[in-house]
């Protein structure tokens, strides 16, 4: 890919924007999947819990999570109108369980301690204040609730050309010392490995991702 292209790849990858957009939404669905369903996992879902994601993308892993449990309720907030569209339009027949909120990335317009359980996929990247963010998550989550973060870790990251473009890297330890500067303390650290085909091609690369649980 040329410089040129691989911008707007990662533009589309922080605010997937028009018809590029929805196509750079679908790719990112597929490709995070794992990591998706392995955060899913690790919420430990129960029933009747209201559940929180950061960055649904076109959210077309929603029946994943309301499968898990019996009476559940999703939110789903972004910052891109596209993929607030896309995330609607793909998940109509579940609209009793799920709603979907645009924000502009830094509040979460909610009230506080509201959701069981939080996550967010590959967002971390593009926090402008991440302490303040990761403050503002404790603040709308219930007492002894869970918070799941899951990213690419740095040393996989820095190999893929698109992420010099205004992407925040992190290791797993530099993660920790961040979320340990915000009100939450680490429950548990583990680190995964994946077979996944890369965003700039049909190849096959191996991911090394980290996920955190987090309790308040």
């Amino acid at each position: 890919m040329e410089k040129d292209e691989l911008k707007i790849l990662a533009q589309n990858l922080a605010n997937p924007q028009g018809e590029k957009g929805k196509e750079i939404g679908e790719m990112m669905n597929a490709t995070n999947i794992g990591m998706t369903l392995e955060s899913i996992k690790t919420l430990l879902i129960e029933d009747d819990e209201h559940i929180l994601e950061i960055g649904h993308g076109n959210a077309g892993h929603l029946k994943s999570i309301l499968n898990v449990a019996n009476n559940l309720k999703y939110t789903g907030i972004d910052i891109s109108k596209t993929m607030h569209h896309e995330a609607i339009n793909l998940n109509k027949k579940f609209e009793s369980q799920a709603d979907f909120v645009l924000y502009e990335g830094k509040k979460l317009p909610f009230e506080d301690e509201i959701f069981d359980k939080i996550f967010t996929v590959n967002t971390v990247y593009f926090w402008k204040e991440p302490v303040e963010f990761l403050n503002e998550i404790y603040r709308v989550l219930k007492d002894k609730g869970t918070f799941v973060l899951t990213f690419g870790q740095r040393d996989f990251m820095e190999k893929l050309p698109f992420t010099q473009f205004d992407f925040t890297l992190y290791n797993t330890d530099e993660m920790v010392e961040t979320v340990s500067k915000s009100h939450f303390k680490i429950m548990r650290i583990s680190e995964k490995e994946e077979e996944v085909k890369s965003k700039t091609g049909n190849e096959t690369i191996t991911r090394n991702y980290t996920v955190l649980t987090i309790k308040k």
